[in-house]
């Protein structure tokens, strides 16, 4: 790998004594920067990866502690940045990312979320490579969204849904039109709402997408909710009766995007139940409880119980095994470059 970014990790070692897989092992510990993740990480890939690791993890074949939180100190108040660590093993590989968020960063015109992805060989603790994770960050949550849509909608809607609402215009709400389109052909009306007017313009311009009022936004049959706030921003009085509700942002206990309405009157969905109920506020503030895992769906969709005549809301704060699972994607990709034959 000769990519500007990328800095092989040396070893003193004589590579005769290595067997072929160690060699493999050897020649590519590397750093990844961001455009090398640009430039192999795929939604084609990402999503089926990520389909398979959610089910995994439901079924109990990954082993992922609870993040750690450790707030930075800098400052007072939503300008205090928080330091997040999440270790996970899974499947031939483990690793950890650290991540960062930043809510005054905006102001400074940097990245809100900056983190770092280790992967390791599970067989021998190895290091395989050390990647930038903003990137990966920003495209495994889209994926997570993606995967859970083409599992629920089917099971909740009569027919295919064809509206798109989005609260919040940043980097998440870029890359879910992305990655939605990859598996909704149906979707033809993309509404997008915020707080910021030139965002939402601009980003509507780049995705042939509406910028809208918060009220037409809500009033979508499939509701993306990935914004910063700590108060909701979506009430349940202007959303459909039937409506699918994604919400991605506002991760943290004390955080919410969604009132009480909105959450109580709805057929709860997570990613995960455990890590939900103990760091979404969405859950937490409203008394909610979680229905199932989007796992357990996707592993069994006719043994799921989601409800036609009952919104549905979708709610994550984001897993190490789904960094871990697009960062595989990244090394096997880059892999294959370096050893095509």
């Amino acid at each position: 790998m000769n990519g500007s970014g990328a800095a092989r990790i040396q070893a003193i070692t004589d590579p005769t004594d290595l067997s072929l897989l160690d060699r493999c092992t050897l020649a590519t510990s590397m750093y990844v920067s961001e455009q090398e993740v640009r430039a192999v990480l795929t939604y084609e890939a990402l999503i089926p990866a990520i389909r398979q690791a959610l089910i995994d993890y439901s079924a109990g074949r990954v082993n992922q502690p609870p993040r750690m939180i450790l707030r930075a100190g800098n400052a007072e108040g939503h300008r205090n940045g928080w330091f997040g660590v999440m270790p996970v093993v899974a499947g031939d590989v483990m690793g950890v990312k650290t991540v960062t968020f930043y809510a005054g960063n905006d102001d400074l015109g940097l990245h809100t979320h900056m983190a770092i992805v280790e992967l390791l060989k599970r067989s021998t603790g190895e290091p395989l490579a050390v990647m930038d994770g903003r990137l990966i960050t920003e495209m495994r949550t889209a994926a997570v969204s993606a995967a859970a849509f083409s599992g629920i909608a089917p099971l909740h809607f009569e027919s295919a849904p064809a509206s798109f609402g989005i609260i919040g215009s940043g980097v998440q709400a870029r890359a879910h039109i992305a990655a939605l389109r990859h598996v909704w052909p149906e979707l033809s009306d993309i509404r997008i709402s915020s707080r910021n007017a030139l965002n939402a313009a601009r980003l509507a311009e780049d995705t042939n997408a509406r910028a809208v009022a918060a009220e037409e936004a809500c009033a979508a049959d499939v509701v993306l909710t990935a914004t910063t706030s700590p108060v909701p921003v979506v009430n349940g009085n202007c959303l459909k009766p039937n409506a699918l509700v994604i919400a991605v942002g506002a991760s943290g206990a004390s955080l919410r995007e969604l009132d009480d309405e909105a959450m109580l009157s709805s057929y709860v969905i997570a990613e995960s139940r455990s890590c939900v109920e103990r760091e979404s506020g969405d859950v937490l503030l409203s008394g909610a409880k979680v229905q199932t895992e989007i796992g357990e769906i996707l592993a069994d969709p006719s043994s799921a119980r989601v409800p036609r005549d009952q919104r549905v809301v979708f709610k994550t704060v984001g897993m190490a095994i789904e960094d871990i699972t697009a960062a595989r994607l990244v090394w096997q990709s880059l892999q294959a470059q370096s050893n095509p034959f």
